[in-house]
């Protein structure tokens, strides 16, 4: 068995996760585990709920195109 043997042989299951378990994550990928931050844009469904609250919204309008909307404070 030569070295050149070691790169062309499959994994085992063992080794990969050995090999998972060893990575780390990036902290900006990292969930903030309870600090809650408040988004500064609104998903369309979140927009939609909005407007009807202000009372800019029609029933029957399109979902597409809709005027720009702030978060709640």
């Amino acid at each position: 068995m030569g070295a050149g043997d070691l790169y062309t042989r499959p994994l085992s299951s063992t080794a990969i996760l050995r090999l998972i378990s060893v990575m780390s994550q990036h902290k900006s990928l990292q969930s903030a585990k309870g600090v809650a931050v408040k988004r500064n844009v609104l998903k369309r469904f979140e927009r939609v709920e909005l407007l009807k609250k202000r009372g800019q919204w029609k029933e029957g309008e399109r979902i597409f195109s809709l005027r720009k909307t702030k978060p709640e404070v």
